[in-house]
Order: C-alpha cells, then sequence, then structure tokens
C-alpha cells in the first residue's frame, strides 16, 4: 500500500530581498501579492520512500538543490536520487543561488551582487524552511489510494516564439499595448506547438480526505511579473491561484503545483487585441479544468513506487568568436558595470550582454561538458520526468508520445539550472532562448532520448 505526507512551509521573502526573472534590474521585494510557499510531498511504499519538492521560486541551482537533498537523504532516509527539487520559474519571486553570471566571472562589486542573480540573505533562510516542509510531510504518512487523470485547457497559454516576415523570431510582448501595432503587423504565426494537458494526481484518505494533489501544466509563471511595472510585488502567479482554488474547494491539505516543458510558452495571448493578464483568472480557469477531471477520477489502492536517473555529459555551447571578441573589448574597457541611471539600479543592456557571454565562455573554459540529471518517476501507471533547466515544449509532448506510461507528466526547472534548451530548428532563427542557450544545440533530443529510455526501463516490469 502506498503512504504519503505532505506539508507547506511559508518562504516569503522580507522586503529588499532581490526578485529574480529579470535581466540587469534591481527588484527590491516591495509589496506581498500572494505567499510563496516550499511543499513536500513524501511518497513511501513496500520501505521504499521518495520525495518532490515543489518551491515557488524563480530558480533553485545545483549547489542548494544538492544541499536539500543530501540533508534529506540523511535525515528522513531517502535516496538521493529519489528526491527531486523543482523550482516553477516564477518570476516575481527571488531565485535560490546565483544563476545568471558565472562565479569565474570578475567585477561584480559586492553591493551590486544581485546582478549574478539571486540573493545571498535569503538562501540559508530558504533552505531552513525547505527541510522543514520535508520533516513536516515525512511525520504525516497515512495510507491513501490514487486517482490520476487529465484535461485539456488551451485557452490559458501559448507558443512564445513568434515568426516575423523576415524569418526571424520575436517574443510577443503584448501585456504592453505600446508593443501591440508593431506585433500585428510583424507577426506571421507562431514557430511552435504547446501542451494543453492539465495532468492531475489526488492521494485519498479512506474518509475522502484528500492530503496531497499534484497538478501538471505547461507555462512560463509571468502573468505577474508582466503587470508589475517596478518588478517588485511578490507573488506565487498562477501557480499559487491554481493551488489555493483547489485547496479551498476540496479542503486538501497541500497542492503541488507542477510546471512542464515550458522553455518556450507563455500566458500572453498572441492573437487577442483586448487580452489583459490576470494570474487569479488563469488560476480559476485551470482549476475549472481539473475539477471536471477529479469528478471522474477512479481512485485505486494499489500503487507501485519506483524511480531511475542517469546523468548526461552534455557539452557547452561555444560562444560565436565574434561575438566573443566584442564582450571582451566591451568588459576591457569597462571592467565594472555600466549603469544607465544614478541610482545603480538599472546596468546597460550592452555592458550585461557582454558580460553573460563572457560568463558562459568561463563556464566552457572551466566545465567543457555539463552533468545533466534526467529523473522518471513512476506511481503506479503514471510517470514523472524530471528535467533540468527550460526544455522547449516539442522535447516534453515528445516524450509523452512515446511512453510507455499510462499518464506521463513532465517537470522542467529540476535540481540544477542550465539555461534554456530549445530545439535544433530553433537555432536556425535565432531569438531570446537561443542567445542564452548554454548546451549545444542537439542537448534535446540527447535528453529526450535519455527519459525516454529511462521510462522503459522503470516500467518494465
Amino acid at each position: 500500500m502506498l503512504r504519503i505526507g505532505a506539508a507547506q512551509v511559508d518562504i516569503t521573502p522580507k522586503a529588499g530581498i532581490q526578485l529574480a526573472g529579470n535581466v540587469g534590474v534591481h527588484r527590491p521585494a516591495q509589496v506581498v501579492s500572494d505567499p510563496l510557499f516550499s511543499k513536500a510531498l513524501v511518497l513511501e511504499c513496500e520501505r521504499r520512500k521518495a520525495c518532490f519538492i515543489t518551491l515557488d521560486l524563480c530558480i533553485a541551482t545545483k549547489q542548494y538543490c544538492d544541499e536539500i537533498r543530501r540533508v534529506a537523504a540523511e535525515k528522513f532516509g531517502f535516496d538521493f536520487q529519489g528526491v527531486m527539487v523543482h523550482s516553477l520559474q516564477i518570476h516575481s519571486a527571488p531565485s535560490l543561488g546565483h544563476f545568471m553570471l558565472s562565479e569565474d566571472f570578475e567585477g561584480i562589486p559586492l553591493e551590486s551582487d544581485w546582478l549574478r542573480g539571486g540573493d545571498e540573505r535569503y538562501n540559508q533562510f530558504a533552505v531552513k524552511r525547505i527541510l522543514e516542509s520535508i520533516r513536516l510531510a515525512n511525520e504525516a504518512l497515512e495510507p491513501v489510494q490514487v486517482g490520476v487523470g487529465s484535461g485539456v485547457e488551451g485557452r490559458m497559454a501559448f507558443n512564445r516564439r513568434a515568426v516575423k516576415r523576415d524569418g526571424t523570431v520575436m517574443m510577443p510582448w503584448f501585456w504592453d499595448p505600446r508593443n501591440r501595432p508593431l506585433g500585428f503587423t510583424e507577426i506571421l504565426y507562431l514557430e511552435g506547438p504547446m501542451d494543453p494537458e492539465l495532468g492531475i494526481m489526488c492521494f485519498r484518505t479512506d474518509t475522502m480526505r484528500f492530503p496531497a494533489m499534484i497538478v501538471n501544466y505547461t507555462c512560463h509563471p509571468v502573468v505577474v511579473y508582466g503587470k508589475d511595472d517596478h518588478g517588485r510585488v511578490v507573488s506565487a502567479d498562477w501557480p499559487g491561484a491554481l493551488a489555493e482554488e483547489l485547496r479551498k474547494t476540496y479542503g486538501a491539505d497541500c497542492v503541488l503545483v507542477f510546471n512542464g516543458a515550458c522553455g518556450n510558452i507563455n500566458p500572453w495571448n498572441p492573437f487577442d487585441p483586448d487580452y489583459r493578464s490576470d494570474h487569479l483568472l488563469m488560476g480559476r480557469t485551470l482549476a475549472e479544468t481539473a475539477k471536471r477531471v477529479v469528478e471522474k477520477m477512479v481512485f485505486r489502492e494499489e500503487a507501485v513506487l519506483d524511480w531511475k536517473s542517469k546523468v548526461l555529459k552534455i557539452p557547452v555551447r561555444k560562444v560565436d568568436d565574434r561575438a566573443l571578441e566584442e564582450a571582451r573589448r566591451i568588459l576591457e574597457n569597462h571592467p565594472e558595470p555600466v549603469w544607465i541611471d544614478a541610482e545603480h539600479t538599472r546596468v546597460d543592456g550592452k555592458w550585461y550582454d557582454a558580460a553573460l557571454l563572457w560568463s558562459m565562455h568561463l563556464i566552457r573554459q572551466r566545465e567543457p561538458e555539463l552533468g545533466y540529471e534526467v529523473q522518471v518517476f513512476r506511481i503506479g501507471d503514471a510517470a514523472f520526468v524530471s528535467l533540468p533547466g527550460e526544455p522547449f515544449v516539442e522535447g516534453g509532448l515528445r516524450i509523452k508520445m512515446a511512453s510507455p506510461a499510462g499518464s506521463t507528466y513532465i517537470v522542467h526547472c529540476t535540481n540544477q539550472y542550465v539555461g534554456y534548451i530549445p530545439t535544433m530548428e530553433a537555432f536556425k532563427r535565432g531569438g531570446h532562448e537561443v542567445k542564452w542557450s548554454r548546451l549545444v544545440p542537439e542537448a534535446l533530443d540527447l535528453i529526450v532520448e535519455a527519459a525516454i529510455n529511462l521510462l522503459n526501463e522503470v516500467f518494465s516490469n
């Protein structure tokens, strides 16, 4: 029989902590729209235990994910490979660790350390709270039945790579009305698909109480970020709104939202001139779809719990020689940040682009191949595929189509951060995601192949 325990602990930052998700902009937290949580789900079957942790954060780096997984294994009896740390990639939240500029990059003054992507003042506070959520979940184990189902919701997420008339790609920033005329005249079509599947796994006791639910959807949580002119509002965005709606409806102790392969998926409708961002509306809409699935769900007592992981060695992408030489020239002339305001809250875009390119070069020099961990978890006839970084949705769809599982759900930004993982075709057009991709163009194909192989191994019995 499967036993589970779930818990959530508040990880909302204090005032002044840097919010991640923007480039070269100081975003000290000023007001809380809704709180951020660390949510832990512990699963136990036949003396084996696994743990899922979801974080209402932008990014969690390998350093801190490894620390959380190691301490969880030592204190609570998990296998290291059986612990998954998932950051929802919320752009109105802090990160756990620096993820923008390499630790090898010099020239950042201590008072401007937020340019690296994180805020050192937040890290240990968050780690302590995250470990507390695992402890509470581990102490709450109880027998459950499992129900699994999926719905379709295609109105909330869109492929964000818009192909223009000249064949290049732009990101439609349609939450800003000033950009709409340009967007509608320049865009011919969207480069790729989105993933409309809304997956739900419910855990039910014999008294029909829901101690935990898992909901899986694929979309960047940038709704609040897109409306926040100053970028200083703390919010769990649509995942927080979705979780709260389901918690109120079913009295669930804990609702964990897993974000899918959303590297090229945004919530901004590029074809609706009257579109308005609203994370609460998005949460309610997704919750209504989830409710229709739950009402028809069949619950079973028997469950298989298993997992496997594999670490791939993927080459780090070489920066174009001309671009690297230009970055070198800029940084030699300006070894420290070039600011565009007297308060030092916004760095010059060309300087920061040069810093990011040079940082990628330093990463490749130090570590020509990156260790990339693919995890596959099996719960009954359902699978969760854990993928670090921001893979494009095409990769997630390919894994789902080839999976032997009855239901397969993709979870991105797990256990480490490796940047965007575009398709090989996307590299031909360039764009924001390609520009900052750290891995070679064939990375997504290697990852998809490894995930499918692991799924076949886990479901071979």
